[in-house]
């Protein structure tokens, strides 16, 4: 009994369901479409509207991404180009500096009396107070020990050991025990300097208390020592004070600037006492 007045319910909803669906398909709405059409257009619509919109965000955030990859590769590549420039302008300043210091090193060259021969600094020694720096020229081109080797600025040192067929060593004359035969300008004064290795780079010995040196004059060769001619540049007076003996005690700045040695000119003759002429910075 139950089971047939069930039936009975089941099919008079679905009689009832298709008959709102038969009215509805007759039905029109104000757009005159069929009521029942409006209705699944809407659903549909509002579905598709959905879809297109989630698509819509999904591309343009793609299109961002692949923005901002873009950009991203694009400033690394303007980077790597920006480099490139620079290390060839650096490498462009550096030839052009090379070029204007062999240039000024030729007309050094031509003003100095005696044969010299121009090499460039290819090692140097780390050893603390050797400083010794080693140039590409040797036996093979005509070197010795204890020849006089110079710059634009002014004396760098002597050649020291036996050279090799093509190269040498050179002792800088702010190392320990290189010395060289000195006057002062002014004072004409004659003396020794001598490198320490150390603070000050330079010293003079020798200069009596009497004599009346004054901070900043220029110190000379005095082409005492049979390896450089008188009148070389070796560098300027710091201190000058009376020494508690007889001798003052004078510090001496180079003329040269050992740290940054490129080319040299070597002396290859022994000068005669007293020849040449002032070599290095301006009065």
């Amino acid at each position: 009994m139950i089971d047939i007045r069930r039936r009975t319910t089941y099919f008079f909803l679905l009689v009832s369901l298709s008959h709102v669906l038969l009215i509805s398909a007759q039905v029109q709405s104000k757009s005159g479409m069929p009521l029942l059409e409006a209705i699944a257009f809407g659903a549909f619509s509002g579905v598709q509207r959905a879809s297109a919109g989630f698509a819509d965000g999904v591309a343009s955030l793609w299109g961002r991404y692949i923005a901002v990859h873009g950009v991203v590769s694009e400033n690394v590549q303007l980077r790597a180009e920006i480099t490139q420039l620079q290390g060839q302008l650096q490498q462009r300043d550096a030839i052009a500096a090379q070029a204007h210091s062999l240039e000024v090193l030729l007309h050094l060259q031509q003003s100095v009396a005696q044969r010299t021969l121009a090499a460039r600094v290819i090692a140097g020694d780390p050893a603390p107070g050797s400083l010794v720096i080693t140039i590409d020229r040797g036996t093979d081109d005509g070197l010795r020990a204890d020849l006089g080797v110079f710059t634009v600025g002014g004396i760098v040192g002597r050649v020291i050991g036996q050279p090799l067929p093509h190269a040498a060593r050179v002792q800088l004359l702010t190392g320990r025990g290189a010395g060289v035969g000195a006057v002062l300008e002014q004072a004409n004064a004659a003396g020794t300097v001598q490198g320490g290795g150390d603070t000050p780079p330079l010293r003079m010995l020798y200069v009596q208390n009497s004599y009346d040196v004054k901070v900043g004059e220029r110190v000379l060769t005095s082409g005492q020592d049979g390896i450089f001619p008188s009148g070389f540049v070796i560098g300027s007076v710091t201190q000058a004070e009376r020494g508690s003996t007889m001798y003052r005690l004078i510090a001496v700045r180079p003329s040269v600037n050992f740290a940054h040695l490129d080319v040299v000119l070597v002396l290859l003759d022994a000068p005669p006492s007293g020849a040449g002429s002032a070599i290095g910075a301006e009065k």
